[in-house]
């Protein structure tokens, strides 16, 4: 799915999409980054296109809130050993949330979208490389690195969309 795509929100949706976005992005920018920021933006829109919408109705803080922690969940933004990091208690603070709240909302949304750790879809593009879940193909059954296959086989998972580019950073689309 192309970005247009991914963060295309229903006419009905705007608004509660647009409140909850004005609540992350300053939160985004001050203490995180822009990678977290852009995540942010389109699991607000695919949760914004769920019939029914969670967004429609909702206290806008808590679910923006749940966003930045579904998004921190799969990047491991909990761990003080990542260069970007806050603890789940620092950021519901920031954002005047109590985290049972976050934590609660947070697996909702988890479990519409099927999150799971290291998620490729959810996953920072400076972290891909460092992803192993971004590069597993089945290949004749076999489970596999794509960065340890041969070119025609990394070309052709490429243009499915099953690795998020191709290894070696040549041009064949890098």
């Amino acid at each position: 799915m192309n970005a247009a795509k991914q963060e295309a929100v229903p006419p009905s949706m705007e608004g509660p999409f647009c409140t909850v976005m004005q609540i992350i992005e300053p939160i985004c920018r001050d203490r995180l980054n822009d990678e977290y920021a852009v995540l942010c933006r389109r699991m607000a829109a695919a949760l914004s296109r769920k019939r029914p919408s969670p967004l429609a109705g909702a206290t806008a803080r808590v679910w923006a809130c749940a966003i930045v922690y579904a998004v921190g969940r799969v990047n491991f933004l909990f761990d003080k050993s990542q260069d970007t990091h806050l603890s789940a208690l620092e950021l519901c603070r920031l954002m005047g949330v109590s985290q049972a709240s976050a934590s609660a909302k947070s697996g909702r949304i988890a479990d519409l979208l099927g999150l799971m750790p290291l998620d490729p879809r959810w996953c920072l593009p400076g972290k891909l490389d460092d992803n192993p879940l971004a590069w597993m193909i089945t290949v004749n059954g076999i489970v596999m690195d794509a960065r340890q296959a041969p070119c025609e086989v990394q070309e052709e998972a490429f243009r499915l969309g099953l690795i998020p580019r191709l290894p070696g950073g040549d041009d064949r689309g890098t």
